[in-house]
């Protein structure tokens, strides 16, 4: 390489400065990225215990700020459950959880929505009786346009043992 002077010296490390910010920019930008998903998980992972909390204490206005107004259900035993149903058999005493113990809970982000699946052993009663047992199921969150997440949607399935019948 010919000798450069002063200037074409300067020249060529501000050309490399650049080409190196813009190969390596894009992990920057994803490095800035990286603490937002964490704190939208610590949010949602909050937002559970308080759901879980909420349900052994049969604390309704817990539950209501939780649930968005247009909130659905669907129960293990298939029927749909809107936020106010939800609510009122928990005021009404028709249901009363004793064991909420849930375990591997898994959080995936899409946008302003957030998809949690976990599975729960839970003890309680209902009208039509005992309620315990394993479950799965499935939570959807949305951030609404105030940059809050309501759950807007439920389904619980029962587990079967091994070998049962469906």
């Amino acid at each position: 390489m010919a000798a450069m002077g002063p200037i074409s010296r300067v020249s060529f490390r501000l050309a490399l400065c650049g080409l190196l910010f813009l190969l390596f920019q894009p992990l920057l930008h994803a490095q800035a990225k990286i603490p937002h998903r964490h704190d939208g998980r610590h949010q949602i992972d909050q937002m559970e215990e308080l759901w879980r909390a909420a349900v052994l204490h049969a604390d309704t206005g817990a539950m209501s700020n939780l649930l968005s107004d247009d909130y659905i259900a669907i129960t293990p035993s298939g029927t749909l459950q809107t936020k106010e149903q939800a609510l009122e058999k928990i005021r009404a005493g028709k249901v009363h959880v004793t064991v909420l113990d849930i375990v591997d809970r898994k959080v995936r982000f899409y946008a302003k929505t957030a998809v949690v699946t976990s599975q729960a052993y839970m003890e309680g009663t209902n009208p039509e009786g005992e309620i315990s047992g394993h479950f799965r199921y499935t939570r959807v969150y949305v951030k609404n346009s105030d940059g809050v997440w309501k759950i807007v949607s439920f389904e619980a399935s029962r587990l079967r043992a091994h070998g049962q019948p469906h």
